[in-house]
């Protein structure tokens, strides 16, 4: 169940708490003390309390999503909502962790879900994607949420559907955890990891869990598909590369024509079940099994040209950076293949690539930047937290053995005068220690602790967070 943790920073001095989401599985969940509520990888089992005929007709009902948000925090208009994959999200008071309204993102668009990583633009327009499913199969929607309510008890009104693109296969989406965004553009990408939609609607019928829906096709290429933020066209020119899955984009910038996108990748999609309860539960060389089997994620830079017309010549590198290894080349009339750059050296493999990437994204976001932070992995869960340079491809490491950092929170100086002026926030867990959880703060610049803050409680592992100065 989502559970919702605050530190507060005031007066010198740092309090903590947390409160579970009132979602409505959890309130199922806690009446009936057990899972009545199907999420990604449990499938909820038919009431005990039932007859036999009555368990047996349940499997025909459909599945309800959950409102289990346990994602990440995300911002509309100003609010701030808790938020997982589905149509549901929850607003919350960031004072007191208060569930205080359960939203539908159904309600005002034609969606079925969204993803837990929207995008914003410095006026406060949100951007982000969802899929809507009829009965002609799936589409792809990029979707716009103004930066200000009209009225004090809004929430997504006004949000609307940018565009829609058309899937490869219409009954086989791909599965996407978020996109990318630069000034003028977002950037989807269509990944090999896929949704069987038919094993995913009769998944209850046929006793699986959600999860058993989803599968990886090395056979498919990964294709970049490019919308105007501005006017909603989808580029008639579609990026490809080689079969690859991403969960998180570090940045997007354009310069000189063309667009360069920064992620981390996997060259394969099973790293989806990484976090199934039954891999979890796994200790010692079981556990180990399980992390030495799945692919790490890196970062690469792709550079997408933007200006790729009938005249473009064929079978040449169109990227014109000198210093960038990165190549696109047209090869047919609305193709351009795109081969990666690593932004790393041979070092990183040492810490397990690096994943959760965060950037000063007030001051970088959609614009050229140096830096950007992530965990490294070098078990199932971070172990280090990462700082590197894109300039010379070197890192800074903190890593202290048995201890768990989650991902790194960028928050900038008052006065900062350079991108890494501010500090590294993150929450250490520290499993051999009973009640050993603590607050780490670190000198974003140097990568030297400045201080940790100990609380005497055991925190579950947990994906995203972010800062709120106001809070």
């Amino acid at each position: 169940m989502a559970m919702l943790h605050q530190f507060k920073i005031e007066n010198c001095k740092v309090t903590y708490m947390s409160r579970f989401l009132h979602s409505d599985a959890y309130k199922k969940n806690s009446e009936r003390d057990r899972i009545v509520m199907s999420e990604f990888g449990t499938l909820a089992m038919p009431d005990p309390c039932k007859n036999f005929f009555q368990r047996f007709l349940s499997r025909f009902q459909m599945m309800q999503p959950t409102d289990n948000a346990s994602v990440s925090f995300v911002k509309y208009k100003g609010d701030y909502y808790v938020s997982t994959e589905t149509n549901f999200i929850h607003k919350v008071n960031p004072e007191n962790l208060e569930t205080l309204e359960k939203v539908d993102w159904s309600k005002f668009i034609a969606v079925n879900g969204a993803t837990a990583h929207p995008h914003y633009d410095p006026d406060g327009t949100s951007y982000n994607m969802g899929n809507s499913y009829g009965s002609k199969g799936a589409l792809y929607n990029i979707i716009i949420v103004p930066p200000e309510k009209t009225d004090a008890k809004e929430t997504l009104q006004g949000a609307k559907v940018l565009c829609s693109i058309v899937p490869a296969n219409k009954s086989h989406p791909s599965y996407y955890h978020s996109f990318a965004m630069s000034e003028n553009y977002v950037v989807f990408i269509e990944q090999p990891i896929k949704m069987d939609l038919l094993k995913i609607v009769t998944c209850k019928l046929r006793g699986k869990a959600l999860n058993e829906g989803i599968y990886w096709d090395p056979n498919q290429e990964t294709v970049f598909h490019l919308v105007h933020k501005r006017t909603g066209e989808v580029s008639s020119v579609k990026y490809h590369t080689k079969a690859m899955s991403t969960f998180h984009q570090i940045n997007a910038f354009e310069e000189d024509g063309l667009l360069m996108l920064d992620l981390c990748c996997s060259d394969d999609g099973k790293n989806i079940n990484n976090f199934l309860i039954q891999n979890l539960r796994k200790a010692g060389d079981a556990l180990d099994e399980v992390y030495n089997t799945t692919s790490r994620a890196f970062p690469r830079r792709f550079v997408l040209p933007l200006n790729v017309t009938s005249e473009t010549p064929t079978d040449q590198n169109l990227n014109t950076r000198p210093s960038s290894t990165a190549t696109c080349v047209k090869t047919s009339k609305d193709k351009v293949f795109c081969h990666h750059e690593d932004l790393h050296g041979d070092d990183l493999h040492e810490y397990g690539g690096l994943e959760f990437p965060q950037i000063n994204y007030g001051r970088c976001n959609t614009q050229p930047y140096r830096y950007f932070y992530g965990c490294g992995f070098r078990h199932l869960v971070g172990d280090s937290l990462l700082k590197m340079d894109l300039k010379d491809k070197t890192f800074k490491v903190w890593h202290q053995e048995g201890f768990y950092p989650s991902e790194p929170v960028f928050v900038p100086s008052p006065d900062a005068a350079e991108e890494d002026d501010g500090v590294i926030l993150s929450v250490v867990l520290t499993p051999s220690q009973d009640k050993g959880t603590f607050l780490l703060v670190l000198n974003a610049k140097t990568f030297e602790e400045l201080g940790r803050a100990n609380v005497p409680v055991n925190m579950p592992y947990g994906f995203h967070g972010t800062f709120n100065a106001s809070a």
